[in-house]
């Protein structure tokens, strides 16, 4: 039988988190290896379940979910979110510029291909949420990395940004709070992002997922609050916040001087209606989510179990001698940085695979985010504290035999 390849549009397609490690971690539990997972913001399966009227409203609207919805989703969802837009500052957003989907991923596919030809350029940040970067390889682009800045909190570096413009280029990706740094950015970064934006005549895409997720009386500012003239495309849902992975429900919302993207709207509202729509049990639980109780808000706080997780696998990493880690301000993840004199790693996701074989603690490299250097690491911090002291201590061991072998003397 002749072979049957893959698309070569996959060539520059990766998802590390889901990746190789992942399939020796499965291979390992098929074998009754038992595994601490850290790899994965999937928090359902912690024990963070969804607010009840949540769950309460999808099952109240079940019998009347079966038909299609209208493609950009159903009225009270697009409503509540374009209450939300008011509520973060984000002018001038109708019901016509919000679109459901089936979780942020689908849209970010979908605002890919609605845009990028063959050689368009996305800026894209360094480390990244992976799934940006695979979007635009898989819709014909070519993403370029800026740095953020470890030593500015991961703040992007503007510097780069600028230096990384060209005429190929279309958009400037901005995740903010970022996954995998915990960073959140400032008001100044923000508006320098958006000079850039506007001078260049580039789209901003603003993955916005964990904006709720905040620690220590942070607050988040929306980049589509910032400005009325650059094109915005602001992506968020259920997912962290509420704690609802599994219902895949997101939405994105096109926001500034509309009057030049007519035609890449006309893209986006084609792609959507050939989807037909997102989930419709998923779009009945945004508005109660979006105008109930912020659950959110008691996780973050003192004493929050979110927060003590966080202190605590921070407080932990940060003992363990040559790692050091910039304290994240949002989302679920550390991001810690390895001294490469004591751990002079050269393949980051070989040594991550060493940790699980040896350990059976499954992390992600940190090159699986894009960053160009074999000496980072992502935790996610959602197991319950004695999880992740046990996890940790593993990894202190695992990485007190590797700087015993090949750190330098």
């Amino acid at each position: 039988m002749k072979e049957i390849k893959k698309s070569s549009k996959l060539n520059n397609v990766c998802y590390d988190i889901r990746g190789p490690v992942l399939e020796l971690a499965q291979q390992m539990e098929e074998e009754g290896q038992k595994i601490i997972k850290l790899n994965i913001g999937n928090v359902g399966v912690f024990g963070f379940d969804p607010p009840e009227e949540i769950q309460l409203d999808m099952i109240r609207n079940l019998p009347n979910s079966a038909a299609y919805s209208d493609s950009k989703g159903i009225f009270s969802a697009r409503k509540a979110i374009m209450h939300y837009c008011q509520e973060k500052g984000i002018q001038g957003v109708t019901l016509d510029d919000i679109y459901t989907g089936n979780g942020v991923s689908e849209l970010i596919v979908l605002a890919m291909n609605a845009l990028l030809n063959v050689g368009d350029e996305v800026l894209v940040p360094a480390p990244d949420y992976p799934l940006w970067t695979a979007a635009v390889s898989l819709s014909g682009g070519t993403p370029k990395h800026y740095l953020c800045d470890e030593a500015q909190e991961w703040s992007p570096d503007i510097a780069d940004i600028k230096a990384k413009i060209t005429p190929k280029t279309k958009a400037i990706v901005v995740i903010n709070p970022n996954n995998p740094t915990g960073a959140l950015y400032g008001d100044d970064v923000l508006k320098q992002i958006i000079a850039l934006a506007r001078e260049h005549g580039l789209i901003i895409f603003a993955d916005e997922i964990y904006d709720k997720t905040l620690f220590d009386g942070e607050k988040h500012t929306s980049i589509g609050a910032l400005s009325t003239d650059v094109v915005t495309v602001t992506f968020n849902g259920l997912s962290k916040n509420y704690r609802a992975c599994g219902y895949r429900s997101g939405w994105m919302v096109v926001s500034g001087d509309k009057s030049g993207a007519k035609d890449y709207i006309e893209g986006l509202n084609m792609l959507s209606s050939m989807r037909l729509c997102a989930n419709v049990p998923g779009q009945n639980a945004i508005q109660t989510a979006l105008g109930g109780y912020q659950s959110i808000d008691d996780l973050v706080a003192e004493g929050g179990r979110l927060r003590r997780q966080r202190d605590l696998a921070w407080e932990l990493v940060t003992k363990i001698p040559g790692v050091t880690c910039v304290k994240p301000k949002a989302a679920l993840y550390l991001f810690p940085k390895l001294d490469f004199e004591m751990y002079p790693i050269e393949n980051d996701q070989e040594f991550i695979a060493n940790l699980l074989r040896e350990e059976k603690v499954l992390l992600v490299q940190g090159s699986g985010f894009n960053w160009p250097k074999p000496d980072h690491f992502r935790i996610v911090f959602l197991p319950h504290e004695d999880v992740l002291r046990e996890a940790i201590a593993r990894l202190a061991k695992f990485l007190e035999r590797y700087r015993q072998k090949y750190g330098k003397k």
